[in-house]
């Protein structure tokens, strides 16, 4: 196969100029390509208003040595691309099925690939169904009543379910696990474009979707999932896990139980921990969300009057403050909205969420300060659970039981001193409010970070503001808390992945092994393949 790269086209191309530009490149008639598909598409907004979307081509013709040796073109060169290959079956005999707790990404693709191998799964999910549990989230919204064990954080699907079903990861794929994560959703109904896209994303709308077809599949392959089954207790006997208590009172025995609970299942945290599973504070980061107009970051990002055939405009920016703290945007929602995303009575918590059509007035993302434990006030590994449920309580309070919102203009004022300008586009713009999930009042949001937050927010965003022109700008919305963007706590595990209580699986993004829906399924496909290198199928036994 042959890989062109950097195939150029403006926004008006139609499908086939694709194929007619990569012949050209190779300097071969587009007759003599026998099959072609794009690897990767992204937009390229470098030189404003000449907008391009780039793509990456594969393709298949014969003798692709001449072709490539003819076309003398640095664009082109042959690719094996790594096939995902599950690991084989270990000699060892399960007793019984192996129990994943949670139904995150991490637990979804455990549970898939494992049940798709003949391991016959047991998947327990504390919170609802994603239909039930999608109900839940909008009566919340819509109500303000909280059902702890099924909201933004809890229930099928995971906290990713309810944000902007973002796929795009940094972890390195060489065994092919990124690639297989997107086939397999793509073929649980999310958009083909995913497979290429340089930044894939679902949208809340469809994703709840494809984790119902996904829990669907791992059942047909004889994998069960039980809702409403939170795991409140382990049993272990000789260093070696026995088996998991559910609700307080059944004992369901296992060998191997995966821990894929997701980073805000804190009474869990709190339960290992009086176990002594070995666990650590880590690092992370809190912030809160910062909303533009939608039309504004189009603008910045595309020009003035952006082609309509655009999408909705995403950026990443980062800054490095005085004080050493990195200050940077993470889980950036075109189009989107701030969610209310609490999981417990007294505290409040925000997030990001948009539709697949990234069609909302508003543009959203999180603006955070790195945290260390240094800064939670302990020494306990779960000090930064403690440090989270501080900032939520204040949130909640400050908010009155609803989102808090302040301009940033008046935050920057009570954090410095000095007002941030409020420009033309914003003033002149009634329609321009918060496009909250939920409900909201105006407050005081400089008051729930520590100051020294504050003022690394302050100065990393007007950094940010010095190359972003109007991302600054005094009128732009803050929301907070954005408290829960990682785990902050890692379950430590060993090169098997197995913690010191053997047969205990950490796993995912509440372990601290991962990093959005992405990440946290790789870890999950890489804890089933440790399973599976250990275990023989349950169906061999069956025979």
């Amino acid at each position: 196969m042959i890989r062109v790269n950097q195939v150029r086209l403006p926004l008006s191309h139609r499908q086939e100029d694709i194929l007619y530009k990569t012949a050209k490149i190779l300097r071969i008639s587009p007759k003599a390509v026998l099959s072609w598909r794009i690897a990767r598409k992204s937009i390229d907004a470098r030189k404003k208003p000449e907008i391009a979307v780039v793509y990456s081509v594969d393709v298949s013709v014969e003798s692709e040595e001449r072709v490539l040796e003819r076309c003398h073109s640095a664009q082109a060169q042959a690719v094996t691309e790594k096939a995902y290959v599950f690991a084989a079956s270990g000699g060892e005999r399960l007793v019984h099925r192996p129990v994943i707790v949670g139904s995150g990404p991490a637990g979804l693709f455990c549970g898939y690939l494992l049940a798709k191998h003949g391991y016959r799964p047991l998947i327990l999910e504390r919170g609802r169904c994603v239909e039930e549990r999608r109900e839940d989230v909008e009566r919340f919204w819509r109500e303000g009543t909280l059902n702890p064990e099924s909201n933004v954080q809890f229930g099928e699907g995971g906290a990713g379910t309810f944000s902007d079903g973002k796929l795009n990861t940094l972890v390195k794929d060489k065994y092919g696990r990124n690639r297989e994560v997107l086939r397999i959703f793509a073929e649980a109904g999310a958009p083909e474009e995913i497979l290429y896209e340089a930044k894939p994303h679902i949208g809340t709308d469809i994703l709840c979707g494809v984790v119902r077809r996904l829990r669907e599949q791992i059942i047909a392959w004889g994998g069960e999932v039980r809702f409403g089954a939170q795991m409140t207790d382990i049993r272990c006997a000789d260093m070696q896990i026995a088996g998991v208590v559910v609700n307080g009172a059944e004992t369901v025995a296992c060998e191997a139980a995966v821990l894929a609970v997701g980073h805000s299942a804190r009474d869990t945290f709190e339960m290992l921990y009086e176990k002594q599973i070995p666990m650590e504070a880590k690092a992370f980061a809190v912030g809160l969300r910062m909303e533009h107009p939608r039309r504004m970051i189009d603008g910045i990002q595309y020009g003035p009057s952006p082609d309509p055939r655009l999408p909705a405009a995403d950026y990443k920016v980062t800054a490095q403050t005085s004080s050493g703290r990195g200050v940077y945007s993470f889980c950036m929602c075109p189009g989107g909205y701030v969610v209310n995303a609490s999981s417990e009575p007294g505290r409040l918590a925000v997030n990001g969420m948009s539709y697949s059509g990234r069609d909302g007035a508003n543009s959203n993302s999180a603006v955070i300060v790195t945290v260390t434990p240094e800064d939670y006030g302990g020494d306990s590994p779960l000090s930064g659970v403690a440090f989270q449920r501080r900032l939520e309580e204040r949130a909640y309070r400050i908010g009155r039981g609803a989102v808090p919102v302040e301009t940033y203009g008046d935050y920057r004022k009570a954090v410095t001193g000095k007002d941030a300008g409020v420009s033309a586009t914003m003033r002149d713009d009634p329609g321009f409010k918060p496009a909250v999930r939920g409900a909201y009042h105006m407050a005081a949001v400089h008051e729930i970070l520590p100051r020294e937050l504050n003022e690394a927010l302050v100065e990393g965003i007007d950094l940010i503001g010095q190359t972003m022109r109007g991302f600054a700008d005094g009128g732009a919305y803050l929301s907070g808390v954005e408290s829960r963007t990682s785990s902050p706590v890692r379950i430590t595990r060993d090169e098997t992945g197995q913690s010191a209580l053997r047969g205990l699986y950490p796993c995912g993004e509440g372990a601290g092994y991962a990093g959005g829906i992405t990440s946290a399924a790789m870890d999950g496909m890489l804890i089933a393949e440790k399973i599976a290198s250990r275990y023989r199928p349950l169906e061999q036994d069956s025979e």
